[in-house]
């Protein structure tokens, strides 16, 4: 049976005393009571020898020295401990070390021109990112497509089992939606001309070049890039990009390559998907409304078609695809590593995407506009 702990006062002279601390001193002992003992200390103690002789230790006897710190300090007294087993130091060294935790420094207030230019670098300093970005995907697709790479098929097939099969019930609904409002909304003005017939030609235009490739981009956006951003940012806080880096696979190859590529394949096939079911969508309002009959209103819309219209819906749509896919792995890799980075991370993204959508749908309409196409 261990020897119960115990405190015994020692050569008790003038200003010094000592202090013995023996026996076991673990969490399974009874303990004597420190204040009772030190309330018995001879007045005026200047100077404090603890001898520390016990049989066996764990956190009690750390628990019972830094009270004995605690009450020396309080009343001006020198503690010296003597005969500390091996570790026991170091380890009251750590507890008495405070935890200081850093306090976030004021801010630095800038005069306007100091904020305009941090603002300037800042911006910069992005663009440089989003380019070595771009331009390290170009490399890993040049070398996928020269036979060097290392993209694992499976991971390309799931990707567009993820944003091509699973994406067309919120993009049938849409398309028929937005078909619908658009017949709907030109069948007002056009009813006053007795035009209603034109309905036909309004949506399958619109739907062609402009609607069925935005709105489909749009829904993947907030569908397909919200999610890549999510993915790799929690791959990211979780450290497993910095894993793939340890074993020698390229981040790239392996996480973005097969979630562009599939993007690619899917977007312009959801986009003939959108305008095929925007220009039934007119037809249910046509037909509806306006008793015009099926055979008139596919007639009329094949005569309005023509095959660059279909093809710059489908151009729009491959450059939204690309948009969609190195934006939204371009903030989740980039992303911080926790859980309110990775949310941070997936707002910019979609954001981010929705911006690019409007401008380059606005820039490739205006060139093609003064292009004649």
């Amino acid at each position: 049976m261990s020897e119960p702990a115990a405190l015994q006062w020692q050569s008790l002279a003038g200003t010094e005393a000592g202090l013995l601390v023996s026996g076991a001193w673990t969490l399974q002992q009874a303990k004597p009571e420190l204040e009772t003992l030190w309330r018995s200390r001879p007045a005026g103690l200047q100077v404090l020898r603890v001898q520390v002789a016990v049989s066996a230790w764990d956190s009690s006897l750390l628990a019972l020295l830094r009270r004995l710190q605690r009450l020396a300090e309080g009343d001006g007294v020198d503690l010296q401990l003597l005969g500390l087993p091996e570790g026991v130091e170091r380890l009251l060294q750590m507890a008495a070390t405070p935890s200081v935790q850093a306090q976030a420094a004021a801010p630095t207030r800038y005069d306007p021109i100091s904020r305009l230019g941090l603002q300037g670098l800042a911006v910069l300093a992005s663009v440089r990112q989003a380019c070595e970005f771009v331009g390290e995907v170009v490399l890993a697709l040049g070398r996928q497509l020269a036979g060097r790479g290392r993209m694992r098929r499976s991971d390309f097939w799931l990707a567009l089992q993820q944003c091509g099969p699973g994406a067309l019930p919120i993009v049938a609904l849409i398309a028929s939606l937005v078909g619908l409002i658009l017949a709907f909304v030109g069948a007002a003005q056009l009813e006053a001309f007795g035009a209603q017939l034109y309905i036909a030609n309004m949506v399958a235009i619109g739907m062609t070049r402009e609607m069925g490739a935005l709105m489909t981009a749009v829904i993947m956006a907030g569908r397909t890039g919200a999610a890549y951003a999510a993915e790799l940012g929690s791959m990211q806080a979780n450290e497993e990009v910095d894993a793939l880096k340890t074993f020698g696979f390229p981040p790239l190859e392996f996480l973005v390559l097969p979630r562009l590529l599939a993007l690619l394949v899917a977007m312009p096939l959801l986009c003939v998907f959108a305008d095929v079911l925007g220009i039934l969508g007119g037809f249910i309002i046509g037909a509806g409304l306006f008793d015009i009959s099926a055979p008139l209103y596919l007639q009329q819309s094949l005569v309005m078609l023509k095959l660059p219209d279909l093809l710059l819906g489908v151009f729009k749509s491959l450059v939204f695809a690309v948009l969609i896919g190195l934006i939204g792995c371009h903030y989740g890799l980039s992303s911080g590593r926790n859980a309110q980075a990775v949310g941070q991370a997936t707002t910019r993204a979609v954001v981010s995407i929705i911006v690019a959508l409007v401008v380059s749908d606005a820039l490739i309409t205006l060139i093609c506009t003064q292009l004649g196409i």
